[in-house]
């Protein structure tokens, strides 16, 4: 018998080791000239990828883990970024992701621009803002979005999708009664980066590499192996 595998399982590895990597023209990046903060290297490399019109660049992977240290993940907003080095997020506090905030506050998050071949890896402690600026950022929310995160019971099992339905229409009535409500459940959370990564492609697989080490309220700068 083959150790490749069955029929199924070794047409699949054919099809994903055909695939096209890093077939874009890929930036260029010297990390000597990076400036001293990642805040400023992320801004630029974020206005980069929104020049180079690449899609959704403030889309991001939250990776959590519970209280036993089984990981999560998915992709959200970015909402902001400060000069502290704080990266903003939004979620229910009783998602799945505000569970294990709750119990584990450490995160971290990933962006992902494939046209330009870069990630930038953001690792920390993570902290509610609190409920004012929570609600602000609740209220900025377009009112399907608002509607949505009102009477949604995100992570929670769905027996029957008309129960949803339904509970969007009375989150939909209660807005168009309130249009100021906000859900007790909205929380904006900050990641105080302790170490950002920043990861630049290269065809020829010598990827660059710059680590920032947060050091007090200072930032040391490593270039690191492919």
């Amino acid at each position: 018998m083959s150790q490749d595998g069955p029929p199924e399982q070794s047409g699949i590895r054919g099809l994903l080791r055909a695939l096209p990597v890093f077939a874009c023209d890929l930036p260029t990046f010297t990390p000597h000239s990076a400036p001293d903060d990642p805040v400023a290297l992320f801004v630029d490399w974020l206005t980069s990828a929104i020049g180079a019109e690449v899609p959704e660049p403030h889309a991001m992977t939250l990776s959590t883990a519970d209280a036993g240290g089984r990981p999560s993940a998915r992709v959200l907003i970015c909402k902001d970024v400060d000069a502290a080095g704080r990266w903003y997020f939004a979620s229910g506090s009783s998602s799945r992701k505000g569970r294990e905030l709750a119990v584990n506050p450490h995160a971290a998050l990933t962006f992902h621009w494939p046209r330009q071949g870069r990630q930038i890896r953001v690792r920390g402690a993570v902290a509610t803002t609190g409920a004012e600026r929570s609600a602000a950022d609740f209220l900025a929310r377009s009112p399907a979005s608002r509607a949505e995160a009102l009477g949604g019971r995100q992570s929670q099992v769905l027996d029957d999708p008309a129960e949803a339905e339904a509970a969007l229409r009375d989150a939909r009535a209660r807005l168009e009664a309130d249009p100021d409500l906000v859900s007790a459940d909205w929380t904006l959370y900050a990641l105080t980066a302790t170490d950002v990564e920043f990861w630049q492609a290269d065809e020829r697989r010598r990827h660059t590499r710059l680590r920032y080490e947060r050091t007090g309220r200072d930032w040391t700068r490593h270039l690191l192996w492919p």
